[in-house]
């Protein structure tokens, strides 16, 4: 695949994500709005009411100076004509102080309003942004495994991320800061209005040329953020993609190429944001010439006006002291004008965001419960395959597929790489949906009850083990049943991230605190499964024994290590039916041997599927389901199976070494499959 074809695949990765028929943002804040309406209401008000109260010294100043600094005998509370005579003193120096005091005053009164709207406005804001990441992750976390199969994790990581901070910095600090600009620009013009209509009308004329030119601003920036947002997750994607890999890398020597694709991730996002500052940048300063203009103009015109009367058609007398007034709302307009521009910025990258954001929250997963889902209970594990079709991409990978196990049999899944045993149990999980046919659990169909349930029921062990950043305990603990109200009840007690409530100490490890709660399981339990998994004698050796801190996916233990911890958190799960996906794959021959005999005991009473490509770990299996290309082409037990002398004989002589026994036309099919693999890889 050629570079710009990945290029053009990693842009789509996203794409299919819904959008929303209105304004996504508007969705996302009318949806969290109400749950902070106390503290959205009273920021708001503070902000608007210390808004008009900035207004006002301009004003009185006006006033003063024409009342103090002319020899018509004129008084300021005469002048103040809203605000009683009464309520002023009558020297014109006591009058003159009282002026002083109310301008002080004011600003006090503000600096009071801004810390309450301060207070109010990041409370709903930072709460805003919490429930959105925490809310969008639930969605994402919903999401059936076909959604992630097709998206790279850096990319999703950037919406929960990357745009969720977006939004909360526009709600801070954008949002409130609009707030103040409409009311500078309300207050000012209904003050000028009343001081003298006549020239407000000059003095406001930048207005509506300040609206025109953000109108196209607007049109123009929208469809560059966008890109901007998507060259952001593929970037974010490509790092995450290559500090996850580092190890190959380095083992390949791969430096010089991966540092090629980074770079040239990072060149896309580059050119994208260029694209959008020099369109930024172009408006910016036509802000400030717009604002200039108005104000040179009011400066003009205002300066005549008061100098040699009312110019043209205009028939009012204008004041030193009004006109001083309306230089200070001209000047006061600046600096907010040249802040609208950058909100009308802000609100269309935080729009980008949101559109993303809200493509994750309303995506439709494959896999949903009905509305009349019921509880999986008291299972017996009896499972029922009845022609069972998936196909993936339009690709079939499973065909036509029926058969049963009854409860507590042991049912071997073999075959080639890419026969479709994984994925014939992630069905069983409801990990996708089917397209054809039914599964049942107990004679139910899996479809009708819910998935929360379906699970509960299933203890998985992956072929590729995966462990969390965190202690062994924590890990093993992970499976446990009712661990959600275990560690609800652990949280009530007192316990904090970095306590070893298991030692009677309170002493934090800085180490552990991995940022998970204790899971409240005993550690006997825990003990018992990693003996039957056949990782104890390895975990008593470590210095730290289970409080073992294993590194993210377990990258400091070797890989036998992380697939017996893997199996030892399925075990403690005590489930109904269990399914082990190459669970021994990693580990030595008598590690595997031991394994194999502390799981005799366990799936003698349990429904068990074990995928092998070692034979030997199926030999005893109750049912042996031989796959090939998404189909059941053979079954039977090991010996019936070696007695028809088809396909499961001939994996057998390759496992036992007798190649020369094998088919040439068996050789010839296996190499045409691997090519195909490659090829399709």
């Amino acid at each position: 695949m050629g570079t710009a074809d990945t290029q053009a695949e990693e842009s789509d990765l996203l794409s299919e994500l819904p959008t929303a028929e209105g304004n996504a943002m508007w969705e996302i804040f009318s949806d969290y709005v109400p749950g902070y309406r106390f503290q959205f209401a009273v920021g708001g008000l503070a902000s608007v009411i210390a808004r008009f109260l900035e207004l006002l010294p301009a004003l009185i100043l006006g006033l003063a100076i024409d009342t103090f600094f002319r020899d018509d005998g004129g008084s300021f509370a005469a002048e103040m004509a809203v605000v009683p005579a009464s309520w002023f003193p009558s020297g014109e120096s006591a009058q003159f102080l009282t002026v002083v005091g109310i301008i002080v005053g004011l600003y006090l009164v503000v600096a009071a309003l801004n810390w309450v709207n301060g207070w109010a406005w990041n409370h709903f804001a930072q709460h805003l942004q919490h429930e959105v990441r925490t809310d969008t992750y639930n969605a994402v976390q919903g999401l059936d495994m076909a959604f992630f199969d097709d998206r790279q994790t850096g990319e999703i990581m950037s919406v929960l991320n990357n745009d969720v901070n977006q939004l909360e910095d526009f709600f801070t600090r954008d949002l409130n800061t609009f707030i103040r600009i409409a009311v500078l620009v309300v207050g000012v013009a209904a003050i000028t209005l009343w001081v003298n209509w006549q020239f407000a009308l000059v003095a406001l004329v930048s207005v509506p040329m300040l609206a025109v030119a953000s109108h196209v601003f607007v049109q123009v920036i929208q469809p560059k953020y966008q890109t901007v947002r998507s060259s952001v997750g593929r970037l974010n994607a490509r790092l995450e993609n290559n500090i996850g890999g580092i190890d190959v890398i380095k083992a390949y020597n791969r430096e010089p190429y991966e540092s090629a694709r980074v770079e040239q991730s990072s060149q896309s996002y580059l050119d994208a944001n260029w694209d959008a500052i020099t369109t930024r940048i172009k408006f910016f300063p036509s802000l400030r010439v717009i604002t200039g203009i108005g104000f040179g103009l009011t400066f003009l015109v205002g300066g005549w006006w008061v100098l040699n009367g009312p110019p043209l058609v205009f028939t009012r007398e204008l004041s030193l002291g009004f006109f001083i007034t309306f230089l200070l709302y001209s000047r006061r307009f600046l600096w907010p004008m040249r802040q609208f521009g950058e909100i009308i910025n802000d609100y269309e990258y935080a729009r980008a965001a949101s559109e993303r954001v809200f493509g994750l929250r309303h995506y439709t997963p494959g896999v949903a419960d009905r509305s009349d889902a019921t509880a999986l209970t008291d299972v017996r594990g009896d499972v029922s395959y009845e022609g069972v079709t998936f196909s993936y991409d339009d690709e079939p990978e499973i065909r036509d597929v029926s058969f049963e196990a009854g409860a507590g049999e042991m049912v071997g899944l073999v075959g080639a790489t890419g026969a479709g045993k994984t994925t014939l149990m992630r069905l069983l999980m409801r990990l996708y949906p089917i397209d054809e046919g039914a599964i049942r659990v107990d004679g139910r169909d899996i479809r009708e009850v819910t998935r929360e349930s379906l699970r509960d029921a299933i203890g998985y062990v992956s072929q590729e083990p995966f462990l969390f950043h965190g202690s062994i305990r924590e890990n093993i603990a992970y499976g446990a049943r009712d661990i959600d109200g275990r560690a609800a009840a652990s949280v009530e007690s007192g316990w904090q991230p970095g306590t070893n409530t298991d030692d009677g100490t309170d002493e934090g490890d800085d180490e552990a605190d991995t940022g998970q709660i204790d899971l409240g399981v005993p550690e006997a339990e825990i003990v018992r499964a990693a003996k039957t998994a056949g990782a104890w004698e390895f975990i008593e050796e470590l210095p730290d024994g289970l409080d073992t801190v294993v590194g993210e996916r377990g990258v400091k233990l070797s890989g036998g290590q992380r697939q017996r911890v893997s199996l030892a958190r399925a075990l403690i799960k005590d489930p109904e039916i269990l399914i082990l996906d190459e669970a021994t794959s990693h580990v030595d021959n008598e590690t595997e041997v031991l394994i194999k005999n502390n799981l005799s005991e366990l799936v003698a009473d349990r429904t068990t599927f074990v995928i092998a490509h070692r034979l030997s770990t199926v030999r005893d299996a109750d049912t042996i389901l031989v796959l090939d290309d998404g189909e059941v082409v053979e079954r039977g037990t090991h010996e019936e199976l070696l007695a028809r002398d088809g396909l499961y004989a001939n994996l057998w002589s390759v496992q036992v070494g007798e190649l020369d026994a094998l088919p040439q036309e068996f050789i010839e099919r296996t190499a045409a499959r691997e090519a195909s693999t490659f090829t399709d890889d």
